[in-house]
């Protein structure tokens, strides 16, 4: 007997609509567990520190009772110091930061947006129809899309990309996977742009955002490289994106617009940035051929295109008006990966900067990235002190530690909620709180392997399932 096929679909699509609520009520069930439990842990934890205020103060007085207890309460005295006073340095230097309107569609240069994929599926073609209908002259626009060498159906969606955009947009597929370094590097020859503008291809961004992030160019000759803004495309979809958009909100509108009024933004993100050619030729084969101990350099290209520049005498500015949406991880698997990656990269690339930002690199004012630097590099230096003084609190004083730790989370992540709360959403910005909480306690020993492991190659997260 023939099945009633209308009648089927509408059975199928009703089942489907079913798990995608359930699904939803799940997520939503669980949001609350983790926020309330997050809140529960702080709240004891300020109970917890009130009770122990005697301990706290016995286990000061041990330490100070030693040679070694007293160097060390002056060190990490202090590097607080110094901590605050250069946070309340980069809270003045924020509200000096002012992002640049974009300038007219006559005074646009023209530009080559470059999008390297892996393994993407269907996402690069979203990317490509985001920068498709971007609100930018035609005419001074070249699209390029570099499929490295994917394993799945990534070069079918650019050809059907292709398909619909025409001659808008350029496709090229590299012979076996060689790295996004090298897409990038073919993007850049294949380029006719005056400024290239790399976009990650799981990322979409605003209509208005390549016209705003490349304004800078037109508006300061120094400008060298622009940083987009990078918000969580899948922050609907598990709870660590709704932790990391807190987190990428922090990172960039607070610390890039600090950076960016001093001209000296650090790294210029691979979701969403902008160079200017000259800049990128002056040295794109230092770039391409890079390596550390020995090794070819495979993973943190854009905040080594970014330190290149600096290092070159150029501006390196952040667009807060130039928004891009980008994919992160959703377990923690691959947060932790992604996180190795970034963690290797910064020691490179800080090792690098050390060779250039006390010599005389550019001729205006050089203390913003000196002072930049010299924060990045205790944080890396100051890591293994701060990790063996922890396991010690933690074998010898296990509730002391816990209680005072969580309740400097409650302290110092307060900011962070704030800020989010008051650019965008009061309800989500307390994620933030169950962050700091992750961070602390489940990615403290990300700096470290990264130190101890600075020489080792790999994406790391390159062959995670692919988001459809």
């Amino acid at each position: 007997m023939k099945p009633n096929t209308t009648l089927d679909k509408v059975a199928r699509k009703s089942s489907f609509l079913d798990k995608i609520k359930i699904f939803i009520e799940t997520a939503n069930a669980w949001g609350i567990f983790v926020m309330g439990s997050t809140f529960v842990l702080m709240i004891g934890a300020a109970y917890m520190s009130y009770i122990l205020r005697s301990d706290l103060t016995q286990f000061n007085i041990e330490r100070s009772a030693s040679t070694f207890g007293q160097a060390f309460m002056y060190v990490a005295l202090g590097l607080l110091v110094f901590k605050a006073a250069f946070f309340l340095f980069i809270i003045y230097r924020y509200f000096r930061y002012k992002a640049i309107d974009s300038v007219s569609d006559e005074e646009l240069p023209t530009v080559t947006v470059i999008v390297p994929a892996y393994n993407e599926g269907k996402q690069v073609y979203d990317t490509l129809m985001s920068l498709a209908e971007s609100d930018f002259p035609h005419e001074k626009l070249q699209l390029l899309s570099i499929d490295d060498g994917s394993k799945d159906d990534t070069w079918h969606w650019m050809k059907e990309a292709k398909m619909v955009l025409g001659d808008r947009v350029t496709i090229f597929q590299q012979p076996k996977n060689m790295g996004k370094r090298h897409g990038l590097y073919r993007g850049f020859n294949e380029g006719t742009g005056e400024i290239f503008v790399t976009v990650d291809s799981d990322s979409i961004v605003d209509p208005d955002t390549l016209r705003n992030l490349v304004s800078p160019f037109v508006v300061n000759e120094k400008c060298g490289a622009v940083a987009g803004n990078i918000r969580v495309l899948n922050n609907k979809r598990a709870l660590l994106p709704k932790m990391l958009d807190v987190s990428f909100v922090q990172s960039f509108e607070f610390v890039r617009s600090a950076e960016s009024s001093l001209n000296s933004v650090l790294c210029t993100p691979g979701a969403l940035a902008a160079y200017r050619r000259t800049a990128v030729f002056n040295c794109l084969d230092e770039w391409i051929n890079q390596t550390f101990m020995g090794q070819p350099s495979d993973i943190g290209e854009d905040r080594a295109m970014t330190n290149m520049i600096l290092k070159q005498g150029f501006h390196v500015l952040f667009q807060r008006n130039a928004y891009a949406y980008t994919n992160v991880p959703e377990k923690y698997k691959g947060l932790y990966k992604m996180f190795i990656r970034w963690g290797r990269s910064n020691v490179r690339e800080n090792i690098e900067m050390s060779k250039y930002v006390f010599t005389n690199f550019r001729k205006d004012s050089k203390f913003g990235p000196r002072l930049l630097f010299i924060s990045q590099s205790i944080k890396i230096l100051m890591s293994y002190p701060f990790l063996l003084f922890m396991l010690f609190f933690i074998l010898t004083h296990p509730l002391l530690f816990l209680s005072s730790t969580l309740l400097s989370i409650l302290v110092l992540s307060t900011f962070p909620v704030l800020f989010y709360a008051n650019r965008y959403d009061f309800k989500e910005s307390f994620w933030a709180y169950s962050y700091s909480i992750l961070f602390t306690f489940g990615l403290f020993w990300i700096t470290p392997y990264a130190i101890a492991t600075a020489n080792k190659r790999g994406w790391l997260t390159r062959e995670l399932p692919t988001k459809k």
